[in-house]
């Protein structure tokens, strides 16, 4: 339920008017308000003016005296503010504005001066606009727009502005929230913004946009914030202003000069202020208060002055890797959170929100040297967490955010075609169950509404939207949507339309036979009424009316002559009518002569003037033939000189007194022709013709065939059935279907003349298959076989960034981008056309098509001027051309030659022996440029590298390098007189040569000094170092002294007395030590020493101290029911031992409070505290030198319910 619209503080029911006057002139503004003891202030440039009122008529009445310089209209939403700046006769002081003080507002449109209130005109779109309105800092307020959808083809778009461009979509949150509801039976939409807690700031212009398609319309409005007044006159609002360059009030940045010039009276700055300290020891929510209270104006420039003052974070000793800021996984996967210590044999924890993992099935706990993994299988939302691993005093900390898989739809929407009245159910599946799936109708969302038009169902994975009685208004295309996917389905509802089946028949009876007449409608549920000539039949024990399925009968026993008249069936609810003749027959008995001779009378029903009786496939036919004569007559029927014999088969006659009866069960085709009846007497014979024709519905019709297919369409054509049925074909009735689904739908109720058909409202990318049933006056044939699965598609649009990408003389290089839009069917290739200039003949450039982005068309004259284009194509045909915007002349262009040296052979490649060498350069020029090489200054020789040209580039190969390929490499490329050049340095190294003189120096106590020359050969690179190592002539092990060491003496210390060594240098290059050191001759004796080693004393230091509170717990008020925490710091040598009480009573075995100590930080917390537990806490900490004490008072206020609440607002 949207919240209720809230009244204005002071709300007006009659509002000042904007006046113009003459100077000298007196002007009266008058206002009324909504409560006659309503408090109203009159003010001039933001000044009071001491006006006396009346109940709840409000007049102000002052005399003009001079011209202003304002503009004559006041701003709209201030109209209890004059038009111009008035001054007061008896205080000529308040002509201006104070310096430094600015309107309140001025973005908003003035208002109309001969408006009565602040309403505007409901034009456009808006039934009903934002009112400008007022309320008081810490209320709330509402504003209310509505739109009129009924004319609308989509939902409109709102947008709400504060300003001129702050958009308020961006800014909800706790103090703005935007609501829209849509009321289903008025069409129409309601957007609110509500405004929560306003404050100061919040007053000013508003501006609503709605937008639908090419329709637009916007209103005006302002909300004014009422708050108490600064001391001594003085306006805060007024003092923070904002540097905006444009004359918007909420753009730029605040300006706090007017404010600080104001107080530089009243504050005086205190001297020797360490601003710097103060704000690196500050919080950053008390940085603008710090520069409030010191007069800071570049703030944001202290700040980053400050942030690079600041140290650099230590780094990690227990780390050496630590884990990613966050890691994302799909929901069901698994993932590895791997980190890297210092130490491999140290133990790790692992923690998630705080408390630790322990190891399962789920969790999975790995050690591999100095990596530690976490392993999460089989991912749930439960998991999304933070992440800590736990070394030591340190740890690192990531977060885990598990998404949810994209809900895709299994078993999408089918079509349906239903008759009014009856229920609709569409059914789609979706991959997982207990998802949320969104229903819409043509783009609007569905909603369970009022009278429960639509319901929803969900049963695990299968969702389904419920119409209980479709109407004519129900029909579009429903869209279900999840995460993953959506599915649309078409909803046709047809009114139902009665059919007849089987009308009734004239009947010709004798009396005392009886007559029945029968009809078949299409719907069994159908009644109707008889009528005999107008006048309603009643039933009675002659005369029985029958209703039983489809059939509907009037039997009428032992006819009477009275009964011959006109029968009219009348369907209920229908306007149509069924009627029949019934005739009487009078039987004349008159004297017979013995010799009678046999006579047929043929006067049965269905004789036509041809003699001819019609009968439907399927259906009886009966002949009852009335005959005389004297003796009684035999009877012979024949067809085609062929005596059909009485019997119970199908086609059977009978023979009784005075008739003779011919019946066909069922008629078929083969049932047609000519069947002859003979009766013969002693007196004589008779012989009659009766022409039986068998009608049917008939044949299907061939398979139709797809001629084209559209975005949304198909045309469809088919051939006529080969057999008609007896009766001529009035139209064809079509079906269509999606490939994979069941369900067919009829595209047309009433018979299609043609045998061409273009179907519509089909969706693109979907397949399709259509079939045909053929109609006469009988009835519908079977379906014809299915068409061939077709998919509705368009063309795709033309390629784009047509473009030459190379000529010569007899070829020329296109390329080209792939089309923006291709359509749901798949992109076949593209073709390319040609003509000549002049001529309007375009030639393919080659046969079939080609799938890529670029062709190269060859074969062409020197010197033609030839127009391109290309068409991409698709299962729907060609694309519009993508066409040259002028001829090209094919014909080459000469083109410099240029070298285009990579960035990393603009430097000296340093390579070692029997590497592989592979330069590859690459160069442009036309025609194709001559290259050369040469090294230091010589042609290159093949012995020395290999060369192989192209017409873009060069490469360099070297397949096994030495020294002597180091050297100068340059590349020539010229065309004619004109060439570029490029040098390519390459230098080959190889090991170095070992150390040459090494000697000792001198010997003094566990001391060696040592000294070389450096290697005759480097490698061809500098030496990077020497590795000096030792030995003991006892073990002859050699250990590493010095490596990497870059002078050529160096001293060896700390050698073991009584021990003999000798020394061996190794030099040390790019690739890597020699392969032979350079080795003392010589070797030294380290001597024993009769020195004695004196241990110097040391007083330990006294580190203990007593405990003492460095942060004292602090008096705290909380909500019952709310668990809460209370936390102090303490220090201490030794570790003291800490106790909690409540009203000096011992707390710490009581399950209810929790006690935590980490470094010195002690907390108590206290799970969901009822007033019970309110008193006074203490903490005591106690150790070997002393003890400390700190306490606070706890209060526990009860929780206030709803009702509580509702009745304090009111």
């Amino acid at each position: 339920m949207p919240e209720p619209v809230k009244k204005p503080v002071s709300a007006f029911t009659k509002r000042p008017k904007a006046q113009e006057a003459e100077e000298g002139s007196s002007v009266v503004f008058e206002a009324e308000t909504e409560k006659a003891d309503a408090k109203v202030r009159w003010q001039c440039n933001s000044k009071d003016i001491a006006v006396a009122t009346r109940k709840r008529e409000v007049k102000f009445e002052l005399k003009v005296i001079s011209k202003p310089d304002a503009p004559a209209e006041a701003p709209a939403g201030k109209p209890e503010e004059p038009s111009m700046k008035p001054e007061q006769a008896s205080d000529p002081k308040e002509e201006a504005p104070p310096q430094g003080e600015t309107p309140a507002a001025q973005d908003p449109p003035p208002a109309e001066a001969d408006a009565p209130d602040t309403r505007q005109d409901l034009t456009g779109l808006f039934t009903e606009k934002p009112q400008s309105g007022e309320v008081t800092v810490g209320e709330n307020f509402t504003f209310m727009a509505k739109v009129n959808a009924e004319s609308l083809l989509k939902k409109p778009t709102i947008r709400w502005f504060k300003g001129k461009w702050m958009d308020l979509a961006t800014k909800c949150g706790k103090h703005l929230q935007l609501k829209e509801t849509y009321d289903r039976s008025s069409k129409v939409y309601t957007f609110e913004m509500q405004i929560i807690a306003a404050k100061a700031n919040f007053a000013g212009g508003y501006r609503c946009e709605v937008s639908s398609k090419d329709k637009f319309d916007s209103c005006n409005f302002e909300l004014t914030v009422h708050e108490a007044r600064a001391p001594g006159g003085l306006d805060i609002r007024t003092a923070f202003r904002r540097t905006s360059t444009d004359g918007n009030d909420d753009s730029g940045e605040l300006d706090f000069s007017a404010l600080l010039k104001k107080r530089a009276v009243q504050v005086q700055s205190e001297p020797d202020v360490d601003v710097w300290n103060i704000l690196s020891k500050a919080p950053p929510s008390s940085y603008e208060k710090i520069a409030f209270q010191y007069g800071i104006t570049d703030l944001r420039g202290m700040l980053k002055r400050l942030k690079k003052m600041k140290k650099e974070e230590k780094k990690s000793e227990a780390f050496l890797k630590k884990l990613d800021p966050a890691y994302q996984v799909s929901k069901g996967q698994k993932i590895k959170l791997a980190v890297e210590v210092a130490d491999e044999n140290v133990e790790v924890k692992w923690l998630k929100n705080g408390q630790e993992l322990q190891k399962s099935g789920r969790y999975i706990f790995e050690s591999v040297g100095n990596m530690r993994y976490l392993t999460i299988n089989h991912c749930s939302l439960a998991d999304d967490a933070a992440y800590t691993c736990v070394v030591g005093e340190e740890k690192c900390t990531t977060e885990l955010f598990v998404k949810e898989p994209p809900v895709t739809i299994t078993k999408t929407l089918e079509d349906q075609m239903v008759m009014k009245g009856e229920r609709v159910e569409l059914e789609c599946e979706v991959s997982e169950e207990g998802a949320n799936v969104k229903w819409e109708k043509d783009g609007v969302e569905l909603t369970r509404d009022e009278s429960f038009k639509y319901r929803f169902k969900k049963d695990g994975c299968k969702h389904v939207l419920i119409i209980n009685e479709a109407t004519k208004e129900d029909c579009g295309h429903y869209k279900v949507k999840t995460n993953g996917g959506e599915s649309v389905a078409e909803l046709l509802v047809q009114e139902k339309e009665l059919e007849v089946y089987q009308s009734i028949a004239d009947l010709t009876v004798k009396a005392k036979d009886q007559a029945v007449f029968k009809c078949e409608v299409s719907d069994e549920n159908v009644r109707g009424t008889w009528y005999k000539n107008g006048v309603e039949v009643k039933a009675d024990p002659r005369i029985n009316i029958t209703h039983i399925g489809r059939i509907h009968k009037l039997t009428i026993d032992e006819v009477k002559p009275e009964d011959e008249g006109d029968y009219t069936f009348v369907p209920d609810g229908y306007a149509f009518n069924l009627s029949a003749k019934l005739n009487f027959i009078e039987v004349k008995i008159d004297f017979v002569p013995r010799q009678d001779p046999p006579k047929i009378h043929l006067d049965c029903v269905g004789r036509t003037a041809d003699s001819t009786i019609i009968v439907v496939a399927g259906n009886k036919l009966r002949l009852d033939v009335p005959i005389t004569g004297d003796p009684a007559p035999t009877v012979i029927w024949t067809k085609k000189e062929k005596v059909i014999s009485e019997g119970d088969g199908r086609v059977r006659v009978e023979t009784t007194m005075g008739h003779c009866v011919f019946t066909i069960e069922g008629a078929e085709r083969q049932d047609e022709g000519v069947y002859s009846v003979v009766v013969r007497n002693p007196a004589g014979e008779d012989t009659a013709d009766i022409n039986v024709k068998v009608v049917d519905v008939p044949d299907p019709p061939q398979a139709p065939k797809i001629l084209s297919v559209g975005e949304d369409s198909c045309v469809v054509q088919w051939e006529p059935p080969q057999f008609d049925g007896g009766q001529p074909i009035i139209g064809y009735v079509l079906e269509r279907k999606k490939l994979r689904s069941y369900r067919w739908m009829r595209l047309n109720f009433d018979p299609f003349v043609g045998t061409t058909y273009e179907a519509k409202r089909m969706i693109e990318g979907v397949p399709y298959e259509m079939r045909v049933y053929a109609v006469n006056s009988i009835g519908m044939s079977r379906h014809s076989p299915a068409s061939q699965p077709f998919v509705p598609v368009a063309p795709t649009s033309e390629p784009i960034g047509l473009c030459v990408e190379d000529i010569s003389d007899t070829s020329i290089a296109l390329k080209w981008r792939a089309p923006e839009r291709i359509g749901a069917a798949e992109l076949k290739g593209y073709g390319i056309e040609y003509c000549k200039e002049g001529t309007d003949e375009w030639i393919p450039a080659f046969q079939g098509l080609t799938d890529r982005t670029t062709a190269t068309i060859r074969d062409l004259n020197t010197g033609d001027k030839l127009q391109f284009r290309v068409r991409a194509y698709n299962m729907a045909g060609p694309s519009a051309p993508a066409t040259l915007a002028q001829p090209v002349t094919i014909r080459e262009i000469m083109q410099r030659p240029k070298i285009w040296l990579p960035r990393n052979l603009r430097q000296t490649i340093i390579k070692k022996v029997g590497d592989l060498v592979n330069i590859m350069i690459p160069f442009q020029g036309k025609p194709r440029p001559k290259v050369s090489w040469t090294k230091d200054g010589e042609p290159l020789s093949p012995s020395i590298a290999s060369v192989r040209n192209s017409e873009l580039d060069t490469i360099l190969f070297i397949r096994k390098t030495d020294r002597i390929h180091s050297g100068q490499y340059d590349l020539k490329v010229e065309i004619e007189n004109v060439e570029d050049t490029a040098r390519v340095t390459l230098q080959i190294v190889d090991l170095p040569g070992p150390p040459e003189a090494l000697k000792i120096v001198d010997t003094w106590g566990f001391n060696v000094a040592l000294e070389w020359k450096p290697p005759k050969d480097n490698g061809n690179c500098e030496i990077s170092g020497y590795n000096i190592q030792k030995a003991d002539k006892k073990t002859m092990e050699w250990y590493t002294v010095h490596d990497h060491y870059r002078r050529t003496h160096c001293v060896v210390s700390d050698l073991i007395m009584g021990n003999e060594y000798i020394f061996r240098v190794f030099s040390i290059n790019l690739v890597g030590l020699s392969p032979e050191p350079c080795t003392t001759k010589d070797s030294v004796y380290i001597h024993k020493t009769g020195i004695m080693y004196k241990a110097p004393n040391y007083k330990e230091h006294d580190f203990s101290e007593p405990p003492k509170f460095t942060h004292p717990l602090v008096n705290r008020s909380i909500i019952a029911g709310y668990s809460a925490t209370l936390s102090c710091a303490v220090r201490g040598i030794p570790k003291p031992k800490v106790t909690w009480y409540k009203n000096k009573m011992d707390i710490s075995n009581e399950a209810k409070y929790r006690m935590l100590s980490k470094q010195g930080v002690l907390t108590l917390e206290i799970r969901k505290p009822c007033p019970f537990d309110g008193g006074v806490y203490m903490c005591k900490a106690v150790n070997d030198c002393g003890e400390d004490v700190v306490e606070c008072k706890l209060e526990v206020r009860p929780q206030i319910s709803k009702e509580e609440k509702k009745e304090a607002n009111k």
